[in-house]
């Protein structure tokens, strides 16, 4: 047997998602159900999603106990880019703070920030806040990032970096949203 063959396995890094594809959270949601096929303990943050009817929000609340946790901080409508709501800003605060706490407390193996990056293109997070999220987390979490518009700071402190490119999408032609696939 390789004794060398878990050398690395209590190491996290930061894992970054991004571009203007589809398959983000998908990804990000694939290695949280891998994490837990090894028995880790796994939480998905979202940003700026606020709606109970996603299927991975349904699929979470069936996981829970299997020790999956979903919490999401925001509406269930857009954002508006660069004028966010009073609302939209409070939910995105709590977010941040619960991430902190997570983080800080280090009794996840992985922990999921989707749409993050989003949120701070779109104003409702500072940049500081979201690189000060990069830096409190411990050596042994792993911690993905997911959304379009990732910053380069962020980027530069990445492992990982994941661009999703957008090569044909059936909404072109104007196919919506379907549950399932989309959402």
């Amino acid at each position: 047997m390789n004794k060398n063959k878990n050398k690395n396995k209590n190491i996290g890094t930061v894992q970054v998602y991004t571009g203007d594809g589809k398959g983000k959270t998908t990804a990000a949601l694939g290695l949280a159900l891998r994490a837990m096929g090894h028995g880790g303990k796994v939480i998905i943050i979202q940003f700026m999603k606020g709606d109970e009817n996603y299927g991975e929000v349904r699929m979470a609340r069936k996981l829970e106990p299997m020790g999956l946790t979903l919490e999401q901080h925001g509406l269930p409508t857009f954002v508006k880019k660069g004028a966010p709501s009073k609302e939209d800003l409070e939910l995105a605060a709590r977010g941040i703070e619960r991430a902190r706490q997570v983080l800080d407390a280090g009794e996840h193996d992985l922990v999921i920030l989707d749409e993050l990056n989003v949120a701070v293109d779109y104003g409702v997070i500072k940049l500081e806040d979201a690189l000060d999220l990069l830096d409190r987390r411990n050596r042994h979490t792993e911690l993905v990032i997911t959304g379009r518009y990732a910053p380069p700071e962020i980027l530069d402190r990445a492992d990982y970096v994941s661009r999703i490119e957008e090569v044909k999408h059936p909404w072109r032609n104007g196919l919506s949203a379907r549950p399932g696939v989309e959402y």
